[in-house]
């Protein structure tokens, strides 16, 4: 029997500010996607194992898809987030001068929506949303 693919009608998404250096933007997404994997539980599939039986831990199902925009790009793509009431994690500019979860935060809470210096962005929901969130932005190279 023939397996088709799976097709989701979901999509994860991370949009990263065109400006970062190569380390920043890996920084920014590995903590990205880590906000969605941890409040989104249909996201993530089973745990892996090895033919010797080692045990792997589960990743997401599905891929991720990674975008890059200028900063007006990914402060619209932010707000249309807000307006679907998609589920969201941001990076911000700030959050590379800290050193700690708590300061993370800390960091982020300071600011008003509106001010937010955003590096990343990453989203998850129907694919159509997650389209019209990400509208302008170009695939990552």
């Amino acid at each position: 029997m023939d397996e088709q693919p799976l097709r989701f009608d979901t999509k994860i998404a991370v949009l990263l500010r065109d400006d970062l250096a190569p380390w920043q933007r890996l920084n920014v997404t590995s903590f990205l996607v880590s906000g969605l994997g941890s409040q989104v539980p249909e996201v993530i599939g089973a745990p892996y194992e090895d033919a010797d039986g080692v045990a792997y831990l589960p990743m997401f199902r599905q891929p991720v898809l990674v975008f890059e925009a200028s900063k007006e790009v990914l402060r619209a793509a932010h707000t249309r987030a807000l307006s679907r009431a998609l589920p969201r994690a941001v990076f911000t500019a700030d959050l590379f001068s800290t050193g700690n979860d708590t300061d993370n935060r800390a960091a982020v809470r300071a600011v008003p929506t509106a001010d937010l210096d955003l590096v990343g962005l990453a989203v998850y929901g129907p694919k159509g949303g997650v389209d019209k969130v990400v509208k302008g932005a170009r695939m990552h190279p």
